[in-house]
């Protein structure tokens, strides 16, 4: 979730005003591990009413943070710059609802136990008789750049015949297909159900349009700092059996 040299450029740009760049020769026991997220993906990391940057990830490793005694820095940095940012050193950790699949490990992310599965669906306008992936033939669908979702359309298009726009964020992509430009996107369920109810979105979820569920994980991409991901994994099997997780979960998808 790049596009030639000005892109890059501009991603170094967000990610240079990272905090806590010298961190990696600090002790275990002082260090403040930086850790990156998305903006809005809701109900996973967003903005609410009053102001404060919420949603499952964030309490997730609030509670893993407390439960193991260790210091971070949570930076909403949107997904691109997020990345980067953890693949430059900049940052240590990417907790923003990172599906777990083979593409990513090869290309060096190392990933957690999966802390919530999920599957990625087609979403249509609130009108739309679109009702099948047989519907989308000589259509264009909305995607979001590297995400699971966007691996989901591209993995349908050909066979059912439509054509993929990339946006680089979600409510950017939910608007094209207000707007009529795309009569589809893709997007993980659980997220567009809580937008499309929390945002009043013109938008809805046909049946039948959904991938097989896949977990999200953290990632880490450099081995120095296995010592978090360790940590994550330890504080998220205590947080799943003391019942926090569920508390969590409830707190946002009930």
């Amino acid at each position: 979730m790049k596009k030639g040299i000005a892109l890059l450029l501009g991603t170094m740009l967000a990610i240079g005003t990272l905090t806590g760049c010298g961190s990696k020769d600090a002790s275990s026991s002082d260090k403040e591990w930086v850790i990156v997220t998305d903006t809005v993906f809701k109900p996973f990391e967003y903005t609410n009413e009053n102001n404060e940057f919420v949603g499952i990830d964030v309490d997730i490793i609030a509670a893993i943070a407390e439960d193991q005694g260790f210091k971070y820095d949570l930076q909403s940095l949107g997904w691109d710059a997020a990345v980067a940012a953890v693949q430059a050193g900049q940052a240590d950790g990417l907790i923003a609802g990172a599906t777990i699949k083979q593409e990513r490990i090869d290309s060096g992310w190392i990933f957690s136990e999966g802390y919530y599965d999920a599957t990625q669906t087609f979403v249509v306008g609130k009108d739309s008789s679109i009702a099948s992936l047989e519907d989308l033939s000589g259509q264009n669908v909305a995607v979001k750049n590297g995400t699971a979702g966007a691996d989901f359309a591209n993995s349908l298009k050909d066979q059912y015949g439509f054509t993929v726009t990339v946006f680089e964020d979600s409510p950017t992509m939910y608007q094209d297909v207000v707007l009529g430009n795309s009569v589809a996107c893709v997007e993980d369920t659980p997220i567009m159900a809580a937008s499309i109810k929390e945002g009043d979105l013109a938008l809805k979820i046909p049946e039948g349009m959904e991938s097989e569920g896949a977990p999200y994980g953290f990632a880490i991409m450099d081995e120095a700092d296995q010592e978090l991901l360790d940590m994550f994994n330890a504080g998220l099997a205590n947080i799943k059996e003391n019942g926090t997780y569920d508390k969590i979960l409830d707190k946002y998808l009930k």
